[in-house]
């Protein structure tokens, strides 16, 4: 896949620093709100994600940079972004309990992609795929983390869009966070295409997500 759409993992990559660190520097000037820390630490490892993509169309498959993919992108993809939502929701106590049971999954989860022994067969050269991992069931442990991610990410995103709606003065917000959930609901919809060979479809959707995520950043806190 090393054509025009194999390097725009780079592109995200870059993207994910600019706004990772715009949002870190925001959380710095307010350390009580977690909720901006968790979307720091999520839109860091977005771009850990699109990182391994960038490096396989540049450098070719390796064995430790698909299992950095597959941790970072199917199990961690929406789950810090996710628990930001949660932090900025629900009370502290709750969400902390929230936190340590995702966590503790993440981590079993991530353990067994570590380990799983890989069809050397099934391997392309410039593309990445959870096919090749001979115990398929790993992959069920994605569609989990996934659906945390729609619940409270996209849904809490859908929510904050239909309250600030109501409100005329709240019309940067009610469009923020429209933008927000249309840009986390793309790479969803790319890794769905990633199951049937289709990786070029995530690439696109990652990208055009995460530029949605950040415009809407900025319409909320404008």
């Amino acid at each position: 896949m090393r054509h025009a759409i194999g390097y725009i993992p780079i592109l995200t990559t870059i993207l994910s620093l600019l706004f990772g660190t715009s949002v870190l520097r925001r959380y710095q000037s307010r350390p009580n709100a977690k909720h901006l820390l968790w979307w720091a630490i999520g839109i860091y490892t977005y771009g850990l994600g699109t990182f391994t993509e960038s490096y396989v169309t540049l450098f070719g498959w390796n064995p430790f940079i698909f299992r950095m993919w597959y941790i970072t992108g199917a199990l961690m993809g929406g789950a810090p972004l996710a628990t930001g939502s949660v932090y900025f929701h629900l009370e502290r106590r709750v969400a902390n309990v929230i936190t340590a049971v995702v966590v503790a999954y993440i981590a079993v989860a991530a353990f067994f992609v570590c380990i799983v022994p890989i069809h050397m067969e099934l391997v392309e050269a410039h593309r990445l795929t959870g096919k090749v991992m001979a115990w398929p069931w790993v992959r069920l442990f994605s569609p989990f983390v996934n659906l945390y991610a729609v619940i409270f990410l996209i849904g809490g995103a859908i929510v904050s869009a239909l309250r600030a709606s109501r409100d005329p003065s709240q019309r940067n917000r009610a469009v923020g966070n429209t933008l927000i959930a249309t840009g986390a609901i793309l790479p969803g919809i790319g890794g769905a295409f990633t199951r049937m060979g289709y990786t070029e479809v995530l690439y696109v959707g990652e990208f055009i997500g995460l530029i949605l995520i950040w415009l809407g950043y900025r319409f909320c806190t404008r």
